[in-house]
């Protein structure tokens, strides 16, 4: 677990920073798409602290209660779904439970499970991203009189995004666990259609095609090239610096 240092010195939301005073627990494994949050969190004036998985915000949430929760559904140790499911029963409940899927398909399994609602990647519309959290606050908490609309684009930083190509190569070394590139595929396809990266996010899904229904060769073959997209990305950013 990490925490974004996303500050301020202001106690009451205002038309132009309608998140002040909210602190937000983002569970979510992708460096681009916590990268992505953050930003958007710092010009709308909420505090966000980050989990990686459900063990780590489970533990977080032991001695921390954030004003609301938003849940990525593919986690490393299991759904989010599950966080979601015991987050939408506690007493007292989170005063905002959002999911959150680059699979809009997902959307009514996450509201089903009792969630507020749910946020679908890419993240990249700050005012999108506000209206979403307004509208699932509780009255109490939303925002009075008129509000300033910004048509701003958030684009994360591609080092976030290297760092995620990182991981996924460390994951697809593990040796004699085929069952790891479930989760790398799933992993894969969320960040690279979060960062319109068509060809990995279409090497993902024919991964997750061959772990489902194809022969050891196929599965081999799809491993190799994702492998190699990977790779590729990494030496991209060792060329920038």
């Amino acid at each position: 677990m990490d925490e974004f240092e996303t500050f301020s010195p202001f106690p009451a939301p205002t038309n132009t920073r309608p998140l002040l005073g909210l602190t937000i627990l983002l569970v979510e494994d992708s460096r681009y798409a916590s990268e992505a949050m953050r930003l958007m969190c710092l010009r709308s004036g909420a505090r966000l602290r980050r989990a990686d998985c459900l063990y780590a915000a489970r533990r977080h949430l032991k001695v921390y209660r954030p004003s609301g929760v938003i849940v990525d559904i593919g986690l490393p140790d299991g759904s989010g779904l599950e966080l979601i499911e015991e987050l939408s029963t506690a007493s007292p409940r989170v005063g905002m439970l959002l999911g959150l899927s680059g699979d809009p398909d997902v959307a009514d399994r996450v509201v089903a499970a009792g969630a507020d609602g749910c946020l679908i990647k890419p993240l990249r519309n700050l005012a999108g991203f506000q209206q979403k959290i307004l509208a699932a606050l509780p009255a109490e908490r939303q925002l009075a009189g008129p509000r300033a609309l910004t048509d701003e684009v958030i684009e994360p930083d591609r080092t976030a995004y290297c760092d995620d190509m990182s991981r996924a190569a460390n994951l697809l070394n593990v040796p004699g666990d085929e069952g790891i590139l479930d989760y790398v595929a799933q992993f894969l396809g969320g960040v690279a259609r979060s960062a319109g990266d068509d060809q990995l996010a279409d090497a993902a899904r024919k991964l997750a095609h061959s772990r489902r229904n194809g022969t050891p060769s196929d599965l081999l073959a799809a491993t190799a090239r994702v492998g190699t997209l990977v790779q590729d990305r990494m030496q991209k950013r060792a060329a920038i610096y």
